[in-house]
């Protein structure tokens, strides 16, 4: 069956199913429906967990001896496989198996990318919704995403004021993760309950060593020392990399689109303007970073973002620090 995942707790407070796919491209939804199938299973019983990434080192013959493995010893616990690319690809086979005859030993979740159209008419995905649920993850509406702000802040205690609520939503622009992590921030500095702009600006300018927003504006301006100190101290406070790389990568983006724009003669304001930036120092660092680097600076850039990406995810030999910094390095040269 299809679930959205407000319908998720209801659900599994009346069973837990055998399998489950976890599917979208907002992180931090994505990640929160998991973590209460976790959860539910580990109060099922279910608490030694084996995890898979299905990239192409992925030995597909390995999970399924991993499957055989929980039927022999009748060990409680989750299975849980990764699939970044949306596709199931070779692992077909092997989930197909499972589907059909799930045992009681077992948890499956599959998490997903926004799963790629061609797989919801495989047999794999029929076997699933019969046998388990399917929780589809949408991203927020750009007009929807001020009152998901608000009520994230009032699941924290929080009630923002109608100024900080304009300031927060064209900072954040949609990104629910950083948006996550700004109110968690926000929550050490209220005294009251009530979150104002006062108390955004003290939050920023208490936290800017810590803050993302100033780590992003150190990396475009080029300051790559500074930013790599930034960097450090974010690692060390347990900052979630994929929250810094969606500022950064909507930035780059930015810087990008508006470099073209003035190639085409377009006035910097202006196009920044229409495309809702409206901050006036983040426009500045914008506009100074399209006029300093090169386009094939930040094409490279975008790249190294879809390296920490992967990194984040667990792929590739480096951590996703060692890809921020060398982009910090890569963004400050001429």
């Amino acid at each position: 069956m299809k679930a959205q995942p407000a319908q998720l707790p209801q659900l599994l407070k009346k069973s837990l199913s055998p399998v489950y796919l976890v599917s979208g491209d907002e992180p931090l939804l994505v990640q929160e429906a998991c973590d209460q199938i976790r959860q539910s299973a580990r109060e099922a019983g279910f608490q030694d967990r084996v995890t898979f990434h299905a990239d192409r080192q992925l030995d597909w013959g390995s999970v399924a001896e991993e499957f055989s493995a929980l039927s022999l010893f009748a060990d409680k616990r989750r299975i849980e496989i990764h699939l970044p690319t949306g596709k199931l690809g070779d692992g077909r086979g092997v989930i197909e198996q499972v589907l059909a005859d799930p045992g009681e030993d077992i948890v499956l979740i599959l998490i997903s990318a926004k799963l790629d159209p061609a797989e919801l008419r495989r047999k794999w995905y029929k076997l699933l919704q019969s046998a388990g649920v399917h929780v589809t993850v949408w991203p927020v509406d750009t007009d929807k995403f001020p009152a998901w702000l608000q009520q994230r802040a009032q699941s924290r205690g929080l009630t923002l004021t109608r100024g900080a609520l304009a300031i927060l939503s064209e900072r954040l622009e949609g990104n629910l993760l950083a948006a996550s992590q700004e109110i968690e921030r926000l929550a050490l500095f209220s005294t009251t309950g009530t979150i104002d702009e006062d108390t955004v600006e003290q939050a920023v300018q208490n936290s800017a060593r810590f803050n993302p927003f100033e780590l992003v504006t150190e990396i475009l301006a080029g300051r790559a020392a500074h930013a790599c100190r930034i960097l450090g101290a974010l690692q060390q406070e347990g900052e979630n990399p994929l929250g810094l790389l969606s500022v950064l990568s909507r930035d780059i983006n930015m810087t990008l689109a508006l470099q073209r724009a003035l190639a085409q003669r377009e006035v910097a304001a202006n196009f920044l303007k229409n495309n809702g930036v409206r901050q006036p120092q983040r426009a500045r660092v914008l506009e100074q970073a399209a006029r300093r680097l090169s386009p094939r600076q930040l094409t490279l850039a975008l790249t190294r973002c879809s390296d920490i990406d992967r990194a984040a995810k667990g792929f590739g030999e480096h951590s996703p620090w060692f890809h921020l910094r060398t982009l910090s390095t890569e963004l400050a040269l001429r």
